[in-house]
């Protein structure tokens, strides 16, 4: 079945710099294994008209590409640039889309309650030797399935890293993180994500995930 997910969030790096943006996202196939993005910048003026999109496939790697309005040009982000910082924040290329669920090894750590919340917490250890961290500890909600935080320890099995979903509302039956942070324990910099809309099962055609449409953004999806 196929879902569709429109968000328009605002993104609170370190020292209150901001980006506000929309993301549209299509899923195919199996649920979360195959999807589309595509986002749009409206502000700051640095960013503004920015696009980036992105194929995320099972077993392998995902395709990305960003739009800079300033020169006209379509970059391709490379493979081993996904753990860079997504537009300065402390998020990365991949924490926007997320890794499938092959490229770790996956084991149940222990069950525990996160606040209120009963969790499974699963430690998972990337495969491939070219990921930043050596494991990272995930708290899964046991009702809804999302992650409610997530730790990431270094080469040297350190916390540098620390993902919180601060706060979850039903959307159309969906359980959905309007409000997420990110935390850099090596910089002290912390990274908040409002989501301020959000919707599913829209109709977004397939269509928009191309270059043509990274340059030219269709109306009816930015305004």
């Amino acid at each position: 079945m196929k879902r569709y997910l429109i968000l328009l969030f605002v993104l609170l790096m370190p020292l209150n710099v901001f980006r506000e943006l929309t993301m549209l996202r299509k899923n195919y196939g199996e649920p979360g294994r195959e999807q589309k993005y595509f986002m749009y910048f409206y502000q700051p003026a640095d960013v503004k008209d920015m696009t980036f999109m992105v194929y995320k496939f099972p077993a392998k790697d995902d395709d990305r590409w960003l739009f800079v309005p300033a020169i006209n040009m379509v970059r391709r982000i490379a493979a081993q640039d996904k753990s860079s910082s997504f537009v300065g924040s402390d998020f990365t290329y991949e924490d926007v889309s997320g890794r499938d669920i092959e490229d770790d090894n996956h084991a149940l750590a222990k069950e525990e309650k996160l606040d209120d919340r009963s969790c499974y917490v699963i430690k998972s250890a990337p495969k491939a030797q070219d990921v930043d961290y050596s494991y990272k500890l995930s708290w899964i909600d046991k009702s809804s399935f999302l992650p409610l935080k997530e730790e990431y320890y270094d080469k040297k099995g350190e916390l540098y890293r620390v993902f919180s979903a601060d706060e979850i509302k039903d959307v159309k039956g969906f359980p959905t993180i309007t409000k997420r942070a990110m935390k850099n324990l090596l910089s002290g910099h912390r990274t908040e994500v409002t989501y301020t809309k959000a919707d599913y099962n829209i109709d977004i055609e397939d269509s928009l995930f191309s270059e043509r449409f990274l340059k030219q953004p269709p109306r009816k999806w930015i305004e």
